[in-house]
Formats: C-alpha cells, sequence, structure tokens
C-alpha cells in the first residue's frame, strides 16, 4: 500500500467517526427539546400562575385589611368608654 491510500483510509475512518458522533448528538438534542417541550405543557399544571397568585394574595390583603379595621374601632369604642 501506498502512502496516500493509507492517508485516504485513515482520513475516511475519522471522518466516519466524526459523522457518527455528530448524529447521536443531533439525536440527543432533539430528545433535549422534546422533554423541554414536555415540561413546558406540564408546568403550568402543577404551579401556580404568578397572575393567579397575585389575585389571591391581594384578595387575602383585603381580608385583613377589614379585620385590622374592625380591630381598631373596636379598640377605639373601648377608648371612649374608658374617657367617659
Amino acid at each position: 500500500m501506498d502512502t496516500q491510500t493509507i492517508i485516504n483510509f485513515l482520513l475516511g475512518f475519522a471522518l466516519s467517526v466524526v459523522g457518527w458522533l455528530a448524529r447521536e448528538l443531533w439525536g440527543a438534542v432533539q430528545l433535549l427539546r422534546a422533554d423541554l417541550h414536555k415540561i413546558e405543557v406540564e408546568l403550568p399544571k402543577t404551579y401556580v400562575v404568578k397572575e393567579d397568585l397575585d389575585k389571591r394574595m391581594s384578595h387575602i390583603e383585603d381580608m385583613f385589611q377589614r379585620i385590622y379595621n374592625k380591630l381598631d374601632e373596636k379598640a377605639n369604642r373601648t377608648e371612649i368608654r374608658r374617657a367617659d
């Protein structure tokens, strides 16, 4: 065998290995994309959306404010009665 044949054989083998690795990487990237898409679809079912949480927290804060106002009114009435 001459030198050119050996170089062609080695270069062909190396390019075959690189091609196989590229194909494996491409397949792995496609699987990762599919998994990421699946997570994006399932995520809203598991976790609360920020807007929903903000609405509920606002409602709870309003309830606490009303309770605080009622307690404050009761405290003021008690102070007025003590002053008399």
